[in-house]
């Protein structure tokens, strides 16, 4: 099937059926919803060039990774945050480009990547607290949003983000609701913004039950099973260990419940535990009932969220800037029960 038949088969011209698929606003909504339809129905895909062509687009968005973030392939949660924006990617007949660039070099990467007409759009993850790449995007005057927020950056600019102060404030409040006070935080990377929105949340909750923070409970390093393992093994050995522990990824989560096994600790009857749940197809948080009291956000939802509103940023360059914050369910598990009696 051709754009020729396809448009034979509508008795519309292909003019208008080009239009139409690629979300031109001179085409009424009748129309376009009749030819994607008609498309679906007989299984036309537009030729992702052709398509380029006839509407000075690339029809590719990309991604850059900075050499210092090259881990980030690997990740689950990259992993499955690129999965749902491939989803909707598809859908608008759009490519993903993948390029590394040298941590001195962003700059110059996003602008040969836009100058020579290679992409259409970038999408920016883990910003930091003090994010450069979106000040030189909004420079640039490009298309991009940005997955997550950065909490030094003044200028306005695309993101869509879970409410991270929100949800470690609502978890820490379970916890001291359980009579937990050495509760203690596994955060991760604190020059990011969402551990520093998740360190916030949990320090608030803290103040607002009138409990004084203890520096000792509270870690931050790159958030993987050993960095768990390791810093809940190192806590338990204090001289007030911690009767809850808060950590921010699931993965941390699988090592602090290691390091409890190992210790001949239950959790959630010995020490409490609660982690971010970013909701990931290969890692889940059990089936029926949840392993961790977790709070849990989509993340490969958030993905597919990012494609569209990126998407729509590219067919409408000056529209006003857009936001969108998603809010973390708390989900109750396994893992957390009342405070222990020391005494």
């Amino acid at each position: 099937m051709n754009l020729k038949q396809l448009s034979h088969i509508l008795d519309l011209s292909p003019t208008t059926v080009s239009r139409a698929l690629n979300g031109y606003p001179e085409v009424s909504e009748e129309t376009r919803l009749r030819v994607q339809a008609a498309a679906a129905k007989h299984g036309y895909r537009p030729n992702a060039r052709a398509k380029g062509l006839a509407t000075g687009r690339s029809m590719v968005i990309g991604h850059v990774i900075p050499s210092s973030s090259r881990h980030e392939m690997v990740n689950p949660i990259f992993g499955d945050f690129v999965a749902g924006a491939v989803k909707k990617y598809a859908e608008h007949g759009y490519d993903m480009m993948f390029t590394n660039a040298d941590d001195t070099s962003i700059e110059d990467a996003y602008r040969s990547l836009f100058q020579r007409g290679a992409v259409d759009g970038v999408v920016l993850q883990g910003p930091k607290v003090n994010e450069p790449r979106i000040e030189v995007l909004n420079r640039m005057q490009v298309p991009f949003i940005v997955h997550g927020r950065s909490t030094g950056v003044s200028v306005p600019y695309d993101w869509i983000d879970v409410n991270n102060k929100s949800s470690f404030l609502r978890a820490t409040r379970f916890l001291i609701d359980l009579g937990h006070r050495r509760i203690a935080l596994i955060n991760g990377l604190e020059d990011m913004d969402f551990a520093q929105r998740r360190r916030d949340g949990y320090l608030e909750a803290l103040k607002q039950a009138g409990v004084s923070p203890d520096p000792a409970l509270m870690r931050s390093a790159e958030m993987t099973e050993v960095y768990g393992h390791h810093e809940t093994r190192d806590m338990l050995r204090l001289d007030d260990p911690p009767t809850a522990i808060l950590t921010s990824s699931m993965i941390s989560a699988i090592g602090v419940r290691r390091a409890l096994d190992e210790a001949g600790l239950k959790m959630g009857r010995d020490v409490s535990v609660i982690a971010h749940d970013d909701d990931l197809s290969y890692l889940k948080n059990g089936q029926d009932v949840p392993i961790f009291t977790a709070t849990r956000s989509s993340v490969r939802h958030a993905g597919e969220l990012a494609a569209e509103m990126l998407i729509e940023r590219i067919r409408a360059p000056h529209d006003p800037v857009k936001t969108r914050l998603l809010e973390a369910e708390l989900v109750v598990g396994g893992s957390t029960g009342p405070a222990p009696n020391r005494f």
